[in-house]
């Protein structure tokens, strides 16, 4: 077997909780990695029920410097086609209890996740950043 416990670092961006409001997780670090991959773990929807007014959307954005954000473009993600920034939407019954993996490539430092909450809903979500390729390991 491989290592691959000393070289990764993970974080929690949104420690286990039930979401109903729209909130903006900033100054997501990427030092000393080469690479990245936000997980997020979505529960069943507790609220009116997922629809197209009842939503949760996720917008990536990335920075050089932690002060200036662009939203990402299909070329800085794996797994998911981008339009405006938007990396994810859930917005059904079949998009909830799931866990969604995105891959960042866009070699930015800094990066800035967005969940917007349309309508009454409400859902258990975890997301975590897994940072890999370590310029120095152990990490």
């Amino acid at each position: 077997m491989k290592d691959l416990y000393n070289k990764l670092g993970v974080v929690s961006i949104l420690d286990p909780i039930a979401i109903s409001a729209t909130a903006t997780k900033e100054d997501i670090d990427l030092a000393g990695f080469n690479s990245a991959c936000l997980l997020i773990n979505c529960g069943l929807d507790d609220g009116a029920g997922l629809a197209a007014d009842h939503k949760f959307v996720f917008t990536l954005q990335h920075s050089y410097d932690g002060d200036n954000y662009a939203n990402v473009e299909t070329k800085d993600v794996l797994g998911v086609e981008v339009t405006s920034g938007v990396v994810l939407t859930i917005a059904d019954t079949d998009s909830d209890n799931t866990l969604y993996k995105i891959g960042y490539v866009g070699g930015r430092r800094y990066l800035k996740l967005v969940y917007t909450v349309t309508g009454t809903v409400s859902m258990p979500m975890s997301i975590e950043l897994v940072k890999g390729n370590p310029e120095s390991s152990p990490v």
